[in-house]
Order: C-alpha cells, then structure tokens, then sequence
C-alpha cells in the first residue's frame, strides 16, 4: 500500500473512470497518515478500520480501557470532514437518546423531531456493552437499514453512514454482552492490543507537549468517501474467489469446535471488504490473499464455541485460522477481466 505524508485537503471533484482506483489510493494514504499521527504503531488496526469504512460497513473494536479504541475512531472521524455523533453508553441510557424524539410545540400545536446523534456520517458508540440489551437493540435497524422509526415515522440516515462502536471485554465488571444479531451487524472486529515499548516512548513524547488528536484536520469529505466506496464495490472478484469466500464460510457452519457457524450476511461481508483490500492496494481485482487477511476480523466474532472447545481454550479466531490454514485457495484467481 502507498503511505501519504500530505495532509492536503481534500479534492471533491468528480474523477474520471480511469483515475477512480488512484483517487482512492491517495485519500486512503491520507486518512492512514492522519490516522497513525495519534495512533502510533498500530498499522493493521489502521487498515482493517480503513478496509470495513470503504466496504460500507461498521466496525466494533474490542480491548480492555486505555489502548485507544476510542482515540482511533476519534481520529478517524476528525479526519473526513462530515458530522460526527458521539455516544457514550452507559446502564441508563434509553433508545431515543440515540434515535432522537418526537416534541409536541404549544406554539404550532405539532410535533418536532429532534434527531439523536446517529444522525451523522460517523458515529462513534463508546462502550456499547455497558448499556442495556435494549438500548443496544436500538442500533439495529440504524446499521442495517440506514435509517431509524421513531414514533412509527420512518427516518433516512446521512450517507455515508459509518458505525465504530467499541466495548470492553465481557468478563470487566458492568458490560452486557452483545447479542450475536447485533454483532453480525458489525463488518468486522478488532482489537487494538498493548503497544510496543517504543511505539508507548513515542506515544509519551507527543503527548508530553501537545494533543495529536486536537491537531488532526479533515483530508477527505463526505462526497469522496461516497465515491470511494462505489469504487471498492467495482472491484472485480472471480467467480473461483468467489467460491473461495463461500467455502471459507460454510466451513463455520460444519465445524466440530463452533455451535454456531457464520450467517450468508457474512460471505456478503467477507468479500467487501476483500474487495477494500484489493483496492487499497491498488488492484482492480481481488486475490485470495485478500480475503485470507480479513478472515479473522470479519468471521470471528460471529461464533460461537462449543462448551468442549471453550474449556480446551480454544477461540473462535483459531478455529478461523485453522479453517483459513486447511482450506484450498483456488487456482487462477487473481486473473481480471482485462487479462481474460
């Protein structure tokens, strides 16, 4: 993948056809250097973030508190230029503190909607596990359907629309587990892990004398995103790539470690996002190596063990490993319709 260093602002005109797969390239450079400008040492999570924001799905980032989950999304949303809704979650927050609600105005004798924060292009949902099933539940038919009823009137949500919510482990005190319907929303999940003893030097110096994050300016719009993500789903996927994603998938279903396997919304997601991949590095066409590197953010969480394989300490990213590792890559796929 090319790194940009500019953080130039960004170019909403509308590109040629042939200059779509380099427009986005150079944005995505951009966002990485904005993104690894506050969160250092953290490449992969970068990408993966980057990869499920051009697919056109949403991102659940898991990690015990103080890696930078939220910093990361924060990061990420300073640096498009649109609306941003912050939510932090908490035991008593109801559904219409996101949704939004309906007012009834003496004055005019009607009801005003007053819309919550998913009304914006990037929702950053802080520790969705700390509220309730309910209020988590409210989040469905947002990420889904890109919109949201409230008092039996239907609401169309701003696009792009990209959901990054983040949770601590299940086993920290006041969560509530996601249930597997909400999780299979999510794209992908991620984890940000402890960094590297330089990487935490370095993270030492910046903010010893000033705040990185106050310091990121927007480098692409709303309207270059939406362009972006027509353009990751042009990508070209074989039809044996194809069969690639589906056998990846069914393996789930059929394996003796999961008691739940993953759903069709998956072998949807699975290739989008390799679809992202292939574009962020500048392919018009999708390898299996693509999917391969999306397999464990995008199936993992979407399983569930058995009770066997949970006390022989077996996680669902091993069974996905071990499923990825014993699965036949097809021969001849990374031929594109131009090379036919």
């Amino acid at each position: 993948m090319n790194n940009g260093t500019d953080n130039a602002p960004a170019d909403t005109s509308e590109p040629s056809a042939g200059s779509a797969l380099d427009e986005l390239v150079r944005v995505t450079a951009r966002l990485r250097t904005a993104v690894e400008s506050v969160v250092t040492g953290r490449r992969d999570a970068v990408d993966v973030t980057l990869a499920v924001l051009l697919a056109g799905g949403h991102l659940l980032i898991e990690d015990v508190p103080g890696v930078g989950k939220t910093t990361l999304a924060k990061a990420l949303a300073r640096a498009i230029d649109g609306s941003v809704g912050r939510i932090q979650f908490t035991p008593d927050l109801l559904p219409s503190d996101l949704t939004g609600v309906s007012i009834y105005r003496n004055q005019t004798h009607e009801f005003e909607f007053r819309p919550g924060p998913v009304f914006s292009n990037v929702v950053i949902g802080d520790e969705i596990n700390r509220a309730s099933p309910k209020t988590q539940s409210a989040l469905l038919e947002c990420m889904e359907e890109g919109q949201t009823t409230v008092d039996g009137v239907t609401h169309a949500l701003p696009r792009p629309f990209f959901v990054v919510a983040t949770q601590n482990p299940v086993e920290m005190e006041g969560t509530y587990p996601l249930p597997e319907a909400q999780r299979d929303r999510f794209m992908a999940r991620l984890s940000i892990g402890y960094p590297e003893p330089e990487a935490e030097l370095e993270l030492l110096d910046r903010m010893e004398t000033h705040d990185p994050l106050g310091e990121v300016t927007p480098v692409a719009d709303v309207a270059v995103v939406a362009r972006l993500i027509t353009t990751v789903r042009g990508i070209w996927a074989s039809d044996a790539v194809k069969r690639y994603v589906l056998d990846l998938v069914s393996a789930t279903r059929e394996h003796p470690s999961l008691r739940l396997g993953a759903s069709p919304r998956t072998t949807i997601q699975l290739l989008r996002a390799a679809k992202s991949v292939a574009a962020m590095d500048q392919r018009d066409h999708v390898l299996p190596d693509d999917v391969q590197r999306l397999a464990v953010p995008v199936l993992a969480h979407r399983l569930i063990t058995t009770t066997e394989a949970r006390l022989a300490g077996q996680t669902p990213a091993d069974v996905v490993t071990a499923i990825v590792e014993r699965t036949a890559v097809p021969a001849r796929a990374d031929r594109s319709p131009s090379r036919r």
